[in-house]
């Protein structure tokens, strides 16, 4: 009887098993839609303001990823189910903030988003603790967040 329960629990493994590996590899053909544009508009942040270079390459490196409409995606996003966490990440990144419409924002708007930039970088809430562990060039310095909290304060005094 033993026998028979064990041969039954290893045929029930198999087939579960079998299942699974079907099913990871079918949703390997399951496309995401890539965040890329090959331009940067008009209306781009740092197109319209006279973003120092320093500042310019720590928010490329540390936001434009989820926070516009180009992402520079890692070899990984290519395997399912990571490509659509990666893109549920972009998709709300972008419902909060996209850099590329900037000049699309009313002043008011503009004012609250720099508001809510300052003060998620000053409590380390951006970049991402998951998106630095990855991206370890990401990771803002104090000095760095300092230069940046400065740069947008006076932004935000220009509206």
């Amino acid at each position: 009887m033993a026998v028979c329960k064990s041969k039954l629990t290893e045929k029930v493994v198999t087939i579960i098993g079998s299942i699974l590996l079907v099913v990871l590899v079918g949703i390997q053909f399951v496309p995401t839609k890539p965040n890329l544009s090959e331009i940067v508009p008009e209306t781009d942040f740092m197109v319209i303001n006279s973003v120092p270079k320093t500042i310019q390459n720590k928010l490329q490196v540390s936001c434009y990823d989820c926070h516009s409409n180009n992402t520079e995606y890692p070899w990984y996003n290519k395997i399912q189910p990571i490509a659509w966490i990666l893109e549920d990440h972009v998709v709300q990144g972008k419902e909060e903030l996209n850099f590329n419409e900037w000049g699309n924002y009313s002043a008011r708007r503009k004012n609250s988003k720099l508001k809510s930039i300052i003060s998620q970088i000053e409590d380390d809430e951006m970049p991402l603790f998951s998106y630095t562990i990855v991206h370890g060039d990401a990771k803002l310095s104090e000095e760095d967040k300092k230069e940046i909290i400065k740069y947008l304060t006076q932004v935000k005094k220009d509206l």
